[in-house]
């Protein structure tokens, strides 16, 4: 049987364990996050984009990873504190992980396994990389740090669209 992203487990940013298969049946987009880069106010279109679909079947899960120039927070509660009061966050974000290496979160490991990026291959080259998971948990598309959340729209409509057509 082929791996799928339900199968996986993270620790939320406030330390319980969750599992991904409670997003069954949601078009999930997952990102890798950090609080201290010129990326950041991505975070505000992010959060847009989870509101807006959230009840058509969408969510965003945010990993704040700290590989790329150090530029995330030291603690959970900054990163959380961080995004409420500067993005009025409310998607899902887990505890700070690495996306790159011996030590990279499974998740990022199968996600970039089925989704390979450009000239570095698999490898993630910055903070805000996006992997677009359709309902079925299959990884469908992987987007830039610099596509900005907007123009990943068109694409999560798409795949909210063939969920209802599901039903």
């Amino acid at each position: 049987m082929e791996n799928k992203f339900y199968e996986f487990t993270a620790e939320d940013i406030k330390g319980q364990l969750i599992d991904m298969s409670q997003y069954k049946g949601k078009t999930v987009l997952v990102v890798n996050t950090a609080s201290k880069c010129g990326l950041t106010p991505q975070f505000e279109g992010l959060e847009k984009l989870n509101k807006k679909y959230s009840e058509k079947g969408f969510v965003v899960l945010g990993f704040p990873c700290s590989q790329f120039a150090n530029q995330e927070l030291s603690s959970e509660d900054q990163i959380s504190e961080f995004c409420e009061i500067n993005y009025g966050v409310t998607f899902q974000m887990f505890s700070k992980i690495d996306v790159n290496g011996d030590q990279a979160h499974p998740i990022f490991k199968f996600l970039k396994s089925k989704l390979k990026g450009g000239i570095l291959g698999s490898k993630i080259k910055w903070n805000f990389t996006k992997f677009l998971i359709d309902s079925d948990g299959k990884p469908v598309k992987r987007f830039s740090p610099f596509t900005q959340p907007e123009s990943i729209e068109k694409d999560i409509v798409k795949l909210l669209k063939r969920n209802k057509a599901k039903v």
